[in-house]
This record gives C-alpha cells, structure tokens and sequence, in this order.
C-alpha cells in the first residue's frame, strides 16, 4: 500500500468551540481530504492574540482558553499563539506568526516529516507557508478564497508579500475562475492557477416544506435570510434598507460582527427593527433548517471569491439574489435559481418582488448545484496536492 502523503496545513481562519462556523469551510475541505488513506493531515490554526488588557475584549475571551493542541473531528489540531496587534498589524502578521510556529513546525517535522504545505488563505497564510517551505526544503501550496486578494492584494506592504509568495509556491488554488483572473490581473501566472470550487454537505443542505416549517417559527410572510459576518463588506445595510418594501416579511441575519449595533439603529431608524432578526452565529445544523425554510436568501457582498453560502442556500432550493462579485455568473447561470443585482436596496428589492411573485420549484433550484460535495472538492485537492508532490511544481 502506497504511503500516505504527509501533508501539514497552515489556516489562520478555523472552527473552535466559541465560534463553530468560523472557516467552517476550511475544516470540512481537510476533514474531507484527512479521511483518504492517501493523505495524512496536520492543521496549525494561528492563534492571534493582542497583549493584555486588549485580550480580555470579548472578541478574544473565547480563544485565550483554547486547548494548544486537541483532536477536531479526527483531524490533529494545534493552535500556538501569536503577537497581534489589533488594527495596526496587518504586514507584519506573516512574520509573526512564522516565528510564532516555527519551532512547532521544527518539531512536527522531525517525529514524522511533512512532504507538502497546505496555505488556506493567501494572506497571511501564503507569506508564512513560503517561509516554512524554506526551512523545511519541502514544496507549498496557496488557496485564494476572496478577501486575502481583493482586500490584501490591495494593501501598501501586503501586496510584495502576495506576489513573492505566489511565484515561490509550487501550486495555486482559487475558488472561482472569476478569482483566477483576479489573481492573474494582480500579476499571477494563470497556467499555474487551478480553480478549486467549494464542496457542500448535500444530505444537510437540503429542501424542506417550506410553509410548514415557517408556520412552526410563527412566520407567516415571506421569510428572507442573509447569512455572513456583519461587516461592511457584506452589505447588509442594503438588505435593511430593502425590507422597507416589504412590510409583512421577515429577514434573518445569520452572523455576528462589528457593524451589528450600527445595522440594529439602522433598522430602528428605517422602521423595520421588528422585521430584522440579529441571530448572531448560528450553528451550521440550524442554519441548514433556517436557509432551507427561507424563501429567498440575500447575499449582495461587494467582494467575494464564490461564497459557500450561496452553494448551501441553492442545496436548500431556496434560490439567491446575490450581487456580481466573484463567481457568481459562474455559479447563477440558471434564472430559476436567481437573481444577479446591483448593489442598491432598489435593484435588491425589485429582485426579491420577481422571485416572490413567480417562486421557482425548489428541486429545480438545488439541481444546479447538484454537482457541487465535499467528496468532489476533497478528490480535487488530493489530486493537485499528488501533482505537485509528483512534479514539484503546476505551470511554469
């Protein structure tokens, strides 16, 4: 039997027990890809922590606590702290964290060697991964998801970090074609760009009757759902600002951030505050059952790669009214499935008025995501990760 591919993955974004779905995405891929025989996974989860008293906010409280080292869902998980200075250090995360990790890595690599490094983000991941790679003499890989290229490929300091990392590692990812390009326009080589869609858990994203179980929760309008962090880069402030045409639905606001207490005055002021939900972090169980009873899910972000929660909403049949960042023409090229506006509350609410006036069959809109699982996303991965660990490096 042939060995298994020794594989260390580096994810400054990863599950914990305070915050479940943060880059839950992340975990289900190397889950997916740790339950082949033909791979054997390590995870490293940077931990960033600022000096104290900053590290009593509420926004680092549950990750002070976490376990330095513990099994998650049968993958081996280390989580070793690093230096973060809130607001002020972005450029420098990358060094940081490697001379954080590095004697970690030192010591992993020695009980068993690591073959291959797996970064899951382009930043700060990339930068840290290219530097590893270097003191172990082992090949890297980067995936590129959204915001590590529209956000940090834009940033003084930050885009050097990018580009040296990309030409160094021996494979690139990207989660949409639309991302591809973005990458290539930043100053990537395309040839070496692989495009490497999101899985999603079919038998968990799944149609339900819909009436049924909006009566359950008591709702008996329409009933929308915006799934994603509370940021402004989520432009839930747009949704808002449309519910103002719909007087009898609800809207639900999956996810936490810094710009919920602006978003609650927001609806106070517009009149609506009793038609918007804050739900805050939902588990993914229960956000599975809410998307599927939602009769439109809302996702306009003003920058994505091709967003996971656009997949599990069309897995659920509740079609999407989603903005035209990254791969969304790659991913809503059925109009059954929904709608492509522009990022304003008009565009948004004449696009929830269509689909709730003429609601597509539900089987309808998950068949256009039939294609997408966590089975396909993890035999594409072992299948780059077995090239670059045959060839040494993808493209020239």
């Amino acid at each position: 039997m042939t060995r298994p591919l020794r594989i260390l993955t580096l994810s400054t974004l990863f599950p914990h027990a305070g915050a479940a779905n943060f880059g839950i995405f992340v975990e289900r891929q190397t889950a997916e890809l740790n339950r082949r025989a033909e791979a054997d996974v390590t995870v490293i989860n940077p931990v960033g922590l600022p000096p104290w008293p900053l590290s009593k906010l509420s926004r680092y409280r549950d990750m002070v606590g976490l376990a330095t080292h513990e099994l998650w869902n049968g993958l081996r998980l280390f989580r070793p702290r690093f230096p973060l200075i809130p607001g002020m250090s972005g450029k420098s995360n990358p060094d940081r964290i490697y001379r954080a990790i590095l004697p970690l890595v030192r010591q992993l690599h020695e009980e068993n060697p690591f073959e291959l490094i797996d970064a899951e983000f382009f930043y700060p991941d990339g930068p840290v991964a290219m530097r590893l790679s270097e003191q172990l003499d082992i090949p890297f890989s980067i995936k590129a998801r959204g915001a590590d290229i529209h956000h940090w490929g834009n940033q003084p300091g930050c885009q050097d970090q990018i580009l040296a990392a990309a030409d160094k590692a021996a494979g690139l990812l990207a989660v949409s074609c639309a991302l591809k390009q973005d990458m290539i326009d930043l100053g990537m080589i395309g040839d070496r760009i692989t495009v490497h869609y999101t899985g999603v858990d079919q038998s968990q994203f799944q149609p339900v009757n819909r009436e049924k179980m909006k009566a359950e929760m008591g709702i008996a309008g329409p009933l929308l759902i915006c799934t994603g962090a509370l940021i402004p880069r989520k432009n839930q402030a747009l949704i808002i600002k449309a519910m103002t045409a719909f007087p009898n639905a609800r809207l639900i606001l999956a996810g936490s951030g810094p710009e919920e207490t602006n978003y609650r005055r927001l609806a106070d002021r517009l009149g609506v505050a009793g038609q918007v939900q804050f739900m805050g972090n939902v588990p993914h169980q229960k956000l599975a059952a809410l998307t599927a009873a939602a009769d439109i899910a809302v996702l306009v972000s003003r920058s994505e790669g091709l967003a996971n929660a656009w997949v599990e909403a069309l897995a659920c049949g509740t079609p999407i009214v989603i903005s035209a960042a990254g791969g969304a023409k790659e991913l809503l090229a059925n109009p059954d499935a929904g709608r492509i506006v522009e990022e304003n509350p008009d565009a948004i609410a004449e696009a929830i008025r269509s689909i709730l006036a003429s609601p597509p069959d539900q089987q309808a809109v998950r068949d256009t995501v039939s294609g997408f699982s966590w089975e396909s996303n993890g035999d594409q991965l072992l299948a780059h990760f077995q090239r670059i660990d045959s060839d040494g490096r993808i493209g020239n």
